[in-house]
């Protein structure tokens, strides 16, 4: 038996530890003053002290087997039962010494924590009028102290009784909203996980694809290359050979960078507009394709991100050019305005419908969209301008950030090719 409420008492609820130590001091209560109106009745020498202690001591007795009684704690039912047997045994003590009244002051809270409102309520009254009539019954003149007692002793157990059971209901409530809170910040955070898991998945696979897939299809293009010229062209072939050593080796340094999500190697020490450069170099140098870049408008310094989104996506064009467009020449330009920074990359290949679903790749390759999705990730647009023998244009438009912007003022054009 606790003396948390019923609403929340129960075999799975945990007592709280202040819940726990006023049961005991209950328990003590109920003792000592049973023990008190027996060792007065003997004390004062009355005619039947040897029927008080025996009666306090049954009254005793009764109380006790309450806490060891399980369902008295969970059933209201049992509650009533043990109480109507502690409270009968308690009327007989009363009716043979006044002292007993004291013990009312205990049941009151017995009462009201076991019982429903209503149910606590009427037993409290019954308990108050009872102890009214007992002591009376021992007087020898009534007097209003004799009502005032029980009854004011009554109200205090109610208003302490209820207030805690406010207050316990109070706590449950919020311990029950904080075990939610909890549950949903741990919901929260493997919903965070997983999206961080899936943003690294498709980080990843842009990075493969535009950095190592790319380059393996350099690679599978120069040794095609080199075996066309064997054993005719020897010297020529030994030169496509050592160019796709070279495209290994740049992509064994592509993969470990990009891995550990650091800068693409052509972007350490140097800018955007030499990275674009080399790109065009390397890529006439190793293809039949002359590829050409520029800049216009006042180049501003762009956050990490935003260099290494236009770095793939010319990556990533350039490649598409060589291996779909049978374009003879491609440019590349990097524009700066006030707010946005574009690129565009234009071939004079054999062009295609935008609006045609394109066919499937045969290496599974999902350049367009690996690079739009790059563009939007930065809050910017890809457009793609082409046409059946028109050659291609594609334009890649990101936000300038308000810091880059201000940064860049009085700088002034570069051009470079």
């Amino acid at each position: 038996m606790n003396l948390a409420p019923a609403a929340v008492s129960g075999p799975a609820a945990a007592v709280p530890p202040v819940t726990r130590a006023l049961t005991w001091c209950l328990h003590l209560l109920v003792v000592g003053l049973l023990a008190l109106t027996a060792v007065r009745a003997v004390a004062d020498g009355q005619s039947h002290a040897g029927a008080v202690v025996a009666v306090a001591a049954l009254c005793g007795l009764a109380y006790a087997v309450g806490p060891l009684l399980p369902p008295v704690g969970r059933s209201r039912r049992a509650a009533a039962l043990w109480l109507a047997g502690v409270g009968a045994v308690w009327l007989v003590l009363l009716a043979l010494s006044a002292d007993a009244v004291w013990v009312a002051f205990p049941l009151y809270f017995l009462q009201l924590h076991l019982l429903s409102r209503r149910a606590g309520l009427a037993a409290v009254s019954a308990t108050a009028g009872a102890a009214v009539a007992g002591f009376a019954a021992h007087q020898d003149s009534f007097a209003a102290a004799m009502v005032i007692g029980p009854a004011l002793g009554a109200a205090v157990a109610v208003a302490v009784v209820w207030g805690y059971q406010a207050l316990y209901q109070e706590s449950e409530r919020r311990r029950r909203l904080i075990e939610e809170l909890t549950a949903t910040r741990a919901d929260l955070a493997a919903a965070q996980h997983m999206a961080g898991v899936l943003a690294e998945r498709e980080r990843l696979a842009r990075e493969i694809h535009d950095t190592l897939a790319q380059g393996l299809t350099s690679v599978q293009l120069l040794l095609r290359a080199a075996e066309r010229a064997l054993p005719d062209r020897p010297d020529t072939a030994a030169r496509h050979v050592g160019q796709a050593r070279q495209t290994a080796m740049d992509n064994l340094a592509e993969a470990r960078r990009f891995v550990a999500a650091l800068t693409p190697p052509a972007l350490e020490n140097s800018t955007l507009a030499g990275s674009l450069e080399r790109l065009c170099a390397t890529t006439a140098a190793r293809h039949p394709l002359s590829a050409r870049a520029r800049v216009t408008g006042d180049p501003v310094p762009l956050p990490t991100a935003h260099e290494v989104a236009l770095l793939r996506i010319a990556q990533s064009a350039l490649a598409n050019t060589v291996r779909h467009a049978r374009a003879t020449t491609a440019d590349l330009t990097l524009g700066y305005t006030a707010a946005l920074v574009t690129l565009t990359v234009t071939d004079d290949g054999t062009g295609f419908d935008p609006a045609a679903r394109p066919p499937a790749s045969p290496d599974g390759g999902f350049g367009t969209s690996a690079m739009r999705a790059r563009a939007e990730s930065l809050g910017g647009t890809l457009t793609i301008e082409s046409a059946p023998g028109q050659g291609t244009a594609l334009r890649a438009v990101l936000p300038v950030p308000e810091a880059s912007a201000g940064a860049g003022a009085g700088n002034g054009a570069e051009g470079w090719a």
